[in-house]
């Protein structure tokens, strides 16, 4: 199944094979949150939890450890490979046979595959599910999963994801998975700061914000970033839906792969983020590094 397409967009499918499954959701961010809320709706949810507590969520339980004893499925989405491994130290107790632990926090493939061993350990399944999609696509259900994992695996938990997603892809095992998340992160970095410079680039001129889009739509180098991003850098408005401080993490990690510290648009895509950060939009949507350019 390397490498193929899990082409597999249900929306409204039949449920009857998630009867059996409930899911819990531990880091209830941007993301998250509207994931659990999604899995509530369609009364999957057994139980969330977040570091900052929100007792008035649905189905809010105490800990994480609550979490993984009332769940079939436990799904992580945090900031972080060292949220991830303080996360899945606190649930090992509670997991099992039977038990399946859903990573979907963007991390490095050596994490990836620490992670998969403690889950292991304990008897319990792990199956590596990066995302792609900001919050405007979590809440339209257009999140797409990368997995990396055991056909099988997958096959058991797809019915749970396809709840807030509109694809799943299976990439190989969980480091390339990891990888490939990594990866399509670099692309956006890279599109972003290079959309921020020709912008920049035209308004020096005195060429509308107006024309520059409409010119672009008709170029070969339109991107759907690019489409995404447009109310945002039209408006100078800088809300968060993918931060900085995300998009250099996940920078700093890329450049800790194999080779990642060689490649050029990588390292200065990631000094571009990190100015950004020291000038105080590290909380900011990465359209940020606009800012930098004056």
């Amino acid at each position: 199944m390397r490498g193929k397409w899990l082409a597999v967009v249900r929306r409204g499918c039949d449920s009857g094979g998630m009867k059996s499954q409930s899911i819990g959701v531990i880091g209830l961010g941007i993301i998250g949150g509207v994931w659990a809320r999604h899995y509530h709706e369609a009364g999957v949810l057994a139980g969330a939890w977040n570091r900052t507590a929100k007792p008035d969520f649905p189905q809010w339980l105490p800990d994480a450890e609550a979490v993984a004893r009332a769940a079939g499925v436990v799904q992580v989405v945090v900031a972080d490979p060292p949220a991830v491994r303080g996360v899945i130290e606190r649930i090992a107790p509670a997991l099992g046979r039977g038990k399946v632990v859903v990573q979907s926090s963007t991390i490095d493939p050596e994490s990836s595959s620490e992670f998969k061993g403690l889950v292991e350990a304990r008897g319990a399944r792990y199956l590596e599910a990066p995302f792609t999609g900001s919050k405007p696509a979590a809440e339209q259900r257009k999140s797409v999963f990368y997995l990396g994992g055991e056909v099988e695996l997958v096959r058991a938990v797809e019915p749970l994801l396809s709840l807030v997603s509109e694809a799943r892809y299976l990439i190989g095992d969980n480091r390339q998975a990891a990888t490939l998340k990594l990866a399509m992160n670099l692309n956006l970095s890279a599109q972003m700061q290079a959309l921020a410079e020709a912008l920049t680039m035209v308004r020096r001129s005195g060429v509308s914000d107006e024309v520059f889009f409409t010119a672009l739509k008709g170029n070969a180098g339109c991107s759907g970033l690019a489409l995404l991003k447009e109310p945002k850098l039209r408006a100078g408005e800088f809300s968060p839906q993918f931060s900085v401080k995300h998009m250099l993490k996940d920078m700093r990690l890329a450049s800790l792969t194999r080779g990642g510290g060689d490649f050029p648009v990588l390292g200065s895509v990631r000094e571009c983020l990190e100015r950004a950060a020291q000038a105080g939009y590290v909380e900011e949507d990465f359209t940020a590094l606009i800012k930098l350019l004056g």
